[in-house]
């Protein structure tokens, strides 16, 4: 019988399939009962056939999301980190749920190395490297990175003593999962950035980067994202309070480093072998392509360095290196050209 009821939302993503995949694999997954947020009915019913209870409704039904986080023991989000409506809504049902019951929930929060990065804008690199072991260096990033107004509001909850929050920042992730909510079209195969870089480079016929290309940015394979998911669920539900949680609970997902221009390169020499470049080489967007595919945005030259000390800590073990990202990329490519990556 469930003696623990977890909430999702997310499942349907790219993160978030690949962690409700990884629970539902687990040993001891009867003990737990799994509600998660879903707007397509259709999916809401392969949901259920695989022992999951759908929550029909969208980030903005933040009335659904309240209850049903009030409902929960264990909340795991993993959608828009950027959603504040849903950030707080979920709170407000944690805070409810404690005054319920006296125990504090745990909510497992989904955040990103975004808000770590800078305005390179390609240009150059950084010797500013974030630990995610340094609480100080982190609660001393301001409400304007992105990610972060999210962050601290959830943080702020964790010190208020009515929930422990713990705030896992995944960095540039790679890799196709094939778990799953995958092969019965349930939840996402495809990440975000190297997707992004390779659809404006198909657009425009030549590989294109930001500026020079020579910020770095952490990168990390989606199982291996995944595990780290489950370390931090484990260690949370066994001593909630004696894990790092709260303003000493974030945990970066980084296990090597690449520079933009590396991703570009790469993506070059696929889009020669697929006829789509005569040339490898990439080079810089113009204002107007950028103005085009990224909405003027050159976020995808900003630096963003860190290291997951914390996380390491709690026993995470990477293997995949940015070496092993490279090479995926070629299979990146060949799915935006028989799929197209749209872009905003």
């Amino acid at each position: 019988m469930a003696s623990k009821t977890i909430f999702m939302n997310g499942v349907t993503g790219y993160i978030g399939g690949t962690v409700l995949a990884d629970l539902l694999k687990r040993p001891d997954a009867s003990s737990y009962k799994i509600r998660a947020l879903v707007r397509n009915a259709e999916k809401a019913e392969q949901l259920k056939a695989l022992g999951v209870e759908p929550v029909m409704g969208a980030l903005d039904d933040v009335d659904i999301i309240e209850k049903a986080a009030s409902e929960a023991d264990i909340i795991i989000a993993t959608a828009d980190c950027d959603h504040e409506p849903s950030a707080h809504a979920i709170l407000r049902g944690a805070k409810t749920r404690f005054t319920a019951t006296g125990t504090r929930p745990i909510f497992i929060n989904t955040s990103g190395t975004g808000v770590l990065s800078d305005d390179a804008r390609g240009m150059h690199t950084t010797e500013t490297i974030y630990d995610d072991s340094d609480a100080d260096q982190i609660a001393s990033l301001p409400l304007t990175q992105i990610h972060r107004p999210v962050d601290a509001a959830i943080a702020s909850a964790d010190a208020a003593g009515y929930v422990y929050t713990y705030i896992i920042l995944p960095s540039t992730i790679w890799g196709w999962p094939n778990h799953e909510l995958v092969q019965k079209g349930i939840a996402n195969y495809r990440s975000v950035q190297i997707p992004m870089l390779i659809a404006g480079s198909l657009e425009r016929g030549h590989p294109g980067m930001v500026g020079k290309g020579v910020s770095n940015w952490p990168d990390v394979e989606i199982h291996e994202l995944g595990d780290l998911f489950m370390l931090v669920f484990d260690a949370a539900v066994r001593d909630p309070a004696g894990t790092g949680h709260g303003r000493e609970g974030y945990y970066i997902a980084a296990s090597d480093e690449h520079t933009w221009y590396q991703i570009s390169k790469a993506i070059g020499e696929a889009m020669v072998k697929f006829e789509r470049a005569s040339d490898s080489e990439p080079t810089s967007f113009t204002k107007e392509e950028l103005d085009k595919f990224y909405g003027g945005s050159e976020y995808l030259g900003s630096n963003s360095r860190a290291r997951a000390t914390r996380s390491k800590a709690l026993g995470w073990k990477p293997t995949k290196m940015s070496k092993d990202m490279l090479a995926s990329i070629e299979q990146e490519v060949k799915g935006c050209i028989e799929k197209p990556y749209k872009l905003a």
